[in-house]
């Protein structure tokens, strides 16, 4: 490995700090083209057992480091070919740690076109501007002798020296640093209203805050409103501390005449050009920052809403609530084939509510429903009553409120179209409704991630960097929990280790021509499909009843003779597992430590106890441990609610300022994050997440606004 490489690779231990070796060979493993899941799971005794947040923190770092090197080099580069590369400056480069440093330095040495600084210094004047530095020489006396064609009068002389000490202070590296650093501690955000009339940003007409005190959700939402062009935003700082410091860092006392000529250059160079692009990097930071917190919250809410519980052994009959088109209705059974489509409608305008009742018993008494799952859309409140009142009549039928962020989105994709061609786009929302009840996972990998609608303003951050965190995120998900090779959809396939889009329809179009898999090794047979790919996927692929219990568990098969080797010396065959369900027993029936047994199996140790776990509980899913949907029976209207009543409610959604809870209506309320805790708390996520069952005492109910305000205090 090169110095270079070696420094960069010390670079990134320090900044995630995780120990060098292990950052050397994740990386390797990395660029050899493993995939995060595979290296996690697989890889353990390589990475030192670091987890998939840590190889893709990791893998980002890294490229963000390579990029920071291939910078410097051309930053280098075009400074030495002008002739002012010194070892010193060259030093100072190789050091930085930051894009932004590097572009700090390189500013002075940018090429520019057309600035007062540029004209000046090519009608010669750089010498001037170096004597009025120094300042013992008469200002005046000395501008005489730079008169020429270009520059007419010592007044011209003295302004174009003065504009060339001007853009030097605004590009000089330390002083930029110094700036923004002061900016930052000291300076305020000012907001006022930009004369468009009422809007929902009138809380920041006229609203100041200090810049380092400014939260994520407040600095995202001023940011549209400037977008949208209803609030005019600035930048608020006395800069008198700050000119005074940076004089005695740049200029030395000289004479007084002198000095004039030089302060009205600095003072110049600072507000026309230092204060405006501190500004720019100060709203962009600050931006950064908004954009940071906003991807965290997506990825911890998305996180949750996927690894939601299956409702297992349920025939469900989901509800796409409507009003002139009517509810679409679509009963799947347990394994998520439709059933039945039909519409009713209890809505206005028809309001056939009698009518909505007997059709929806009649479908309960023929297809057995045990759930009913309601669309939290337009309409679902009018629907909710209806189902509620029929719960109660009927008896042992539930239902639930389904989030049903993104169905529309599904629905109108070809995907949904190729699947269901007899359906209409609200039919298949009904269907996609039912099976988002039955199992979140699979159902939601059909919609992009960031249709989903999991935290807050998810339309103002980048969306391309949006679309790459929560792909890690599903993807992280979809192979925690696994995914059955013969029953699985291609978009489910498609997020599994190695397996790209074209692949997954290729395994789906095979076990259609085929038949079903019934060994692990016949993925080999599908085209497009090479050791590589089988190599990344294999362990996270599941085979019921095939010819091999193996390919039931999580063991990969480049371990399966070490596990026969494991199930043998305890006594057991790999039959057993199937027959058994798993050998819970297994690890307490060792002939010797784990360590000395690994070694004699030929595996590492922590291989050797992700093997046992997989083999005492083949069929465990990671999700079964997580709070099951809250199912209702009975109704609920908001004029209903009061203050002081104690409900059950299901975190639908979690922002920087609370979390949204849904009490079985279709409003969801509000925990404030001061309603959250009895103890304070800098962020909801510290004590609450997406799929969370809690309890909530109702302190507020605005009906005119229908809003619902909840606390937590002393509940949970």
């Amino acid at each position: 490995m090169s110095e270079d490489q070696t420094r960069l690779m010390s670079i990134i231990a320090a900044a995630l700090n995780i120990p060098l070796k292990q950052v050397i060979d994740t990386i390797a493993l990395l660029d050899e083209g493993n995939t995060v899941p595979f290296i996690a799971r697989y890889r353990k005794e390589v990475t030192g057992g670091l987890d998939e947040e840590q190889i893709f923190a990791l893998q980002q770092e890294a490229a963000y480091q390579r990029n920071l090197h291939q910078r410097k080099e051309e930053v280098l580069r075009i400074i030495g070919e002008q002739g002012k590369l010194t070892p010193e400056l060259e030093k100072q480069i190789r050091e930085c740690t930051k894009l932004q440093q590097v572009e700090d330095i390189y500013r002075p040495y940018k090429p520019k076109r057309n600035t007062r600084g540029s004209k000046a210094r090519d009608a010669g004047l750089a010498p001037l501007a170096d004597i009025l530095r120094v300042g013992e020489l008469d200002p005046r006396a000395a501008a005489d002798q730079f008169i020429s064609e270009q520059v007419p009068t010592v007044e011209a002389a003295l302004q174009g020296a003065m504009d060339i000490i001007a853009e030097d202070f605004a590009d000089g590296a330390a002083n930029r640093i110094i700036a923004r650093r002061r900016t930052w501690d000291k300076g305020v955000l000012y907001i006022k209203g930009a004369e468009k009339g009422q809007s929902v940003y009138e809380m920041y007409y006229d609203f100041r805050e200090a810049i380092a005190k400014l939260p994520p959700h407040r600095i995202l939402a001023i940011n549209r409103g400037e977008k949208e062009e209803f609030l005019k935003v600035s930048l608020d700082f006395d800069p008198q501390y700050l000119l005074q410091e940076l004089w005695r860092r740049n200029f030395a006392p000289g004479r007084e005449d002198a000095r004039e000529y030089v302060n009205s250059a600095m003072e110049d160079g600072y507000q026309r050009l230092l204060a405006p692009a501190v500004e720019r990097d100060i709203r962009r930071q600050l931006t950064d920052l908004a954009h940071s917190s906003a991807y965290k919250l997506f990825s911890a809410n998305l996180t949750s809403l996927l690894l939601q519980p299956p409702t297992r052994d349920k025939t469900v009959l989901g509800v796409d609530p409507a009003y002139r088109t009517g509810c679409k209705l679509a009963v799947v059974d347990p394994l998520g084939k439709l059933l039945e489509i039909d519409v009713i409608f209890p809505t206005p305008p028809k309001s056939q509510v009698e009518r909505s009742k007997a059709r929806i018993r009649e479908l309960v008494a023929k297809h057995s429903i045990n759930v009913i799952a309601i669309g939290n859309g337009t309409a679902s409140r009018e629907t909710t009553e209806l189902i509620g009142e029929l719960t109660q009549e009927l008896g042992g039928v539930a239902y639930t409120v389904v989030d049903e962020s993104g169905a529309s989105v599904y629905s109108a994709d070809p995907l949904a179209k190729e699947e269901f061609p007899q359906l209409d786009v609200s039919e298949r929302s009904a269907v996609s409704i039912a099976r988002r009840l039955q199992d979140p996972l699979s159902e939601l990998v059909k919609i992009p991630p960031q249709a989903i609608g999991v935290g807050q303003y998810q339309h103002d951050v980048d969306q391309k960097e949006l679309s790459r965190l929560l792909g890690e995120v599903v993807e992280t998900c979809v192979n925690r929990v696994g995914a059955d090779l013969n029953t699985a959809s291609a978009p489910l396939l498609a997020y599994i280790a190695g397996i790209k889009p074209a692949v997954a329809r290729a395994i789906v179009a095979w076990r259609e021509e085929k038949g079903a898999f019934s060994r692990r090794s016949q993925l080999l047979q599908v085209p497009r499909l090479g050791d590589g790919t089988f190599q990344q996927c294999a362990g996270f692929l599941r085979i019921r009843q095939g010819e091999n219990p193996l390919d039931n568990t999580t063991v990969h098969p480049e371990s399966y003779q070490a596990a026969e080797k494991l199930l043998a010396t305890c006594g057991y065959t790999p039959q057993d597992l199937e027959s058994r369900g798993g050998i819970p027993e297994l690890g307490g029936k060792l002939p010797e430590p784990v360590k000395a047994l690994a070694e004699k199996l030929g595996v590492g140790e922590p291989t050797l106890r992700d093997i046992i776990l997989a083999l005492e509980k083949p069929a465990l899913d990671p999700r079964d441990k997580l709070p099951a949907p809250l199912f209702r029976e009975g109704v609920l209207a908001l004029a209903d609610l009061k203050e002081g009543m104690i409900l059950r409610g299901t975190v639908r959604n979690v922002t920087d300022f609370g979390a949204f809870v849904d009490i079985g209506l279709k409003e969801t309320g509000l925990v404030h994050v001061s309603e959250l805790a009895d103890k304070f708390i800098k962020h909801p996520l510290e004590v609450i997440k997406v799929g969370d069952n809690i309890s909530v005492r109702v302190i507020g109910v605005d009906l005119r606004r229908q809003r619902i305000s909840l606390s937590c205090k002393a509940l949970n």
